[in-house]
């Protein structure tokens, strides 16, 4: 048997506050004697999981970077093709007024606001926004407020979920696919589902080359969904600053938060 393990970082591996993962070292050390793979995945950009996953000590594995929109390579430093988000970013500024200043992304804030959001350091914040492909950011509005700037996005083929802390967009697929093929055919997929690339995508994708024939995955909030569901077994890290995730079939459930449930569940895990 080949195990993959796939996890999400913010209030998962890493503390939700904090962003420490000291608790959970028992567990990456189980993982790396072993041989057992870790892929993280997370809404975080390319140039924040080269830094964690070093600190991890998970190089040679990939790494799914902003909520499965794209991929880093083991041991590589891709060179940064931002085409997606400038996309993305040409759409948002182009709502109406009334929708537009309801959000606000971390391509509007400065890095003093970036770090005041995410509570990370100065250095980290600039990696934060060095995007490719999605723009976190904060809703202000009202519910009927969201519900006309989600329909608006919607109408440009961009979508939105939550996360942990923030509303994240995304182009949908076939605005990708428009975007590579240099909007050639820009009624070609007027009438495909309003899907953007997912972590279960990826999941997928890295499961079957690694040739795994299990998978666990661990997540903490809405935008783990998917890819919990796409696992063989999914663990979900008790997480008591988002949204409930109790409809999840024969989930596990950690009774610690953050880096301490991580560290019980995948030695539990390990041990059967």
């Amino acid at each position: 048997m080949k195990r993959v393990f796939f996890t999400d970082l913010d209030g998962t591996l890493l503390d939700h506050d904090t962003y420490d993962f000291s608790p959970a070292l028992p567990a990456l050390s189980a993982l790396k004697s072993l041989d057992i793979p870790l892929v993280l995945a997370s809404s975080k950009t390319g140039p924040e999981l080269i830094a964690i996953r070093s600190a991890l000590g998970f190089e040679h594995c990939p790494a799914i970077i902003e909520n499965g929109a794209g991929e880093l390579p083991a041991g590589e430093v891709p060179t940064i093709d931002n085409r997606s988000y400038r996309q993305l970013r040409t759409i948002l500024n182009q709502l109406p007024v009334s929708l537009r200043n309801h959000f606000k992304g971390f391509g509007d804030m400065s890095l003093a606001e970036v770090v005041a959001a995410t509570g990370l350091s100065e250095d980290a914040a600039q990696l934060a926004q060095q995007r490719a492909f999605t723009e976190p950011g904060i809703f202000s509005g009202t519910a009927d407020d969201r519900w006309q700037f989600l329909a608006a996005l919607a109408e440009h083929r961009v979508s939105a979920r939550d996360g942990g802390r923030f509303l994240t967009l995304s182009l949908a697929r076939n605005n990708a696919r428009n975007n590579a093929h240099n909007n050639a055919n820009n009624n070609a997929h007027e009438n495909a589902p309003l899907n953007a690339p997912t972590k279960a995508d990826a999941l997928r994708a890295i499961a079957k080359r690694m040739r795994a024939t299990e998978t666990i995955a661990l997540g903490d909030a809405p935008n783990d969904l998917e890819m919990l569901q796409a696992a063989s077994i999914a663990v979900v890290v008790r997480n008591d600053h988002a949204p409930p995730m109790d409809n999840i079939d024969n989930a596990i459930y950690t009774d610690l938060p953050g880096p301490a449930g991580w560290n019980a569940a995948v030695l539990s895990l390990l041990a059967h």
